[in-house]
């Protein structure tokens, strides 16, 4: 082999080598993030749940994801709608998203009122599930969701949406809205339509570690792999090994092949 492919072939493999650590090293980071991620998430979990006049009295809701609340008022059935393309146990539905007006005030913020089977899920069908007068909320605060890519602001009302897009949604509701809605938790003396659930959060740490390791095992291998075959035709290809051994990275898996 002459001196100039095996220059190339040494940088080329030292090149993969580095990709290979750098990718290990980058699932590493994203593996910091997750635990940051699951930490914060757990911790707004298990803290005390918030009330309206918690709400009331700060100026940024978004770091609130996932956050218990309380709050009293009275729907607004008027204005509700349909978040359709839900599931519950396999089935299709919809769930019913209402405006809360908030107790003491003329603010109301949206709540995903659980889950109702898609035969159930005309306007028609909405009055048989209503709750009337004033109540008690119980749930999580979500974010809103919006579109992956710009819409068309909707001319006319609609009663079926895919996503709890507040800002889009403001467009039809009279009340002022709230920045964030609620997903109603699940009550045992609550047995009936709509039918609630708690969000579905994934926690684990996923396989960033297990990533990691195969990008570094992968790396490890093509070093001493690369080392051995030049050492094996140090004879025959003697360019090879004296490319391998002009940089530290090089000289250093000789070591390792030699024991």
């Amino acid at each position: 082999m002459s001196r100039g492919k095996a220059f190339l072939t040494t940088l080329l493999v030292l090149v993969a080598i580095g990709v290979m650590i750098r990718l290990g090293m980058w699932q590493l980071d994203r593996l910091a993030q997750r635990r940051a991620f699951n930490a914060e998430v757990s911790s707004r979990l298990h803290a005390p749940p918030l009330t309206a006049t918690d709400l009331e009295g700060l100026a940024d809701l978004s770091g609130l994801n996932h956050r218990a609340v309380i709050l009293r008022g009275a729907y607004d059935f008027t204005q509700q709608v349909a978040l359709n393309n839900q599931e519950w146990q396999g089935q299709p539905g919809a769930h019913l998203i209402t405006p809360l007006v908030i107790a003491g005030g003329d603010r109301a913020v949206l709540v995903d009122r659980g889950w109702i089977p898609y035969a159930e899920s005309a306007p028609a069908n909405w009055p048989k599930f209503a709750q009337p007068g004033v109540i008690e909320v119980r749930g999580r605060i979500l974010a809103t969701q919006t579109a992956p890519l710009p819409v068309a602001p909707v001319s006319k009302r609609q009663d079926s949406w895919f996503r709890v897009d507040i800002a889009a949604l403001q467009r039809q509701v009279s009340h002022p809205l709230l920045p964030i809605y609620i997903e109603q938790s699940p009550d045992p003396a609550w047995t009936k339509l709509p039918y609630r659930s708690e969000p579905d959060l994934d926690l684990s740490e996923g396989s960033h570690l297990g990533y990691a390791l195969t990008w570094f095992a992968l790396a490890a291998m093509l070093a001493v792999g690369y080392a051995g075959y030049a050492l094996k035709h140090r004879a025959s290809c003697p360019r090879i090994a004296r490319v391998m051994r002009i940089t530290p990275m090089g000289e250093r898996y000789f070591r390792i092949v030699r024991g």
